[in-house]
């Protein structure tokens, strides 16, 4: 699916990534405080640090500068899971630090994901199947590390199972940002990892109990 394009009247490629760096960065803030659709476009430009005329050289609707928030958030945490997550080794273990890395993802990217949790479904729906795809995207790396599981025997699960059991890993994870300001009460960070993680394996071995006695 081909990225949307944002028009730009500024042609120097690097001070449009650098001017769209500092929007994404305010509008994060205000997006949390308001919600996109009570901020406007002058407050994101104040919080950026530029006029409102330099905001429209970059963007041309309120619109493209929530697509670009979404944007850099999805690939932020997509390039952080590339990097952390071993989809090949097919053990236990492996998919547990998965879970444990992608979390401490999330923790670092909180406001960040708040917002794409909160304020996609805003999108344009031209600009709304490209994000989405990206969110699937994630979800299949821990296909992989759960699929090269059952390979290895580590689990028994079917193939919705398996599929499943990603969109659960990935879920619980944003839950630490959607959630969060109840479940700090009560756990900090590496309890929650600790507490989910023993939740997500042991719903896959009661999913392993199922199969057994079809």
């Amino acid at each position: 699916m081909k990225k949307r394009e944002v028009q730009a009247s500024v042609k120097d490629e690097r001070l449009v990534k650098k001017r769209r760096d500092q929007m994404i960065k305010g509008a994060v803030t205000l997006f949390i405080e308001k919600g996109f659709h009570r901020t406007t476009t002058r407050e994101i430009a104040k919080a950026s640090g530029f006029s409102i005329g330099t905001l429209y050289e970059y963007i041309r609707t309120k619109e493209d500068v929530l697509y670009l928030v979404c944007d850099s958030i999805y690939d932020q945490v997509s390039d952080r899971l590339q990097k952390d997550l071993d989809t090949s080794c097919g053990t236990l273990e492996s998919l547990k630090t998965g879970i444990a890395d992608y979390f401490r993802v999330v923790d670092e990217l909180q406001d960040e994901v708040l917002v794409m949790y909160q304020e996609v479904k805003s999108l344009s729906k031209d600009a709304l199947p490209y994000v989405l795809k990206k969110e699937i995207e994630m979800v299949g790396m821990f296909e992989q590390i759960i699929s090269r599981c059952v390979e290895n025997k580590e689990l028994e699960l079917t193939e919705d199972q398996i599929k499943m059991s990603a969109h659960n890993i990935f879920v619980q994870g944003q839950m630490w940002a959607f959630r969060r300001w109840s479940l700090k009460k009560m756990y900090s960070l590496e309890d929650y990892i600790q507490l989910q993680t023993e939740l997500l394996i042991q719903g896959m071995r009661r999913a392993e109990t199922l199969i057994s006695n079809i």
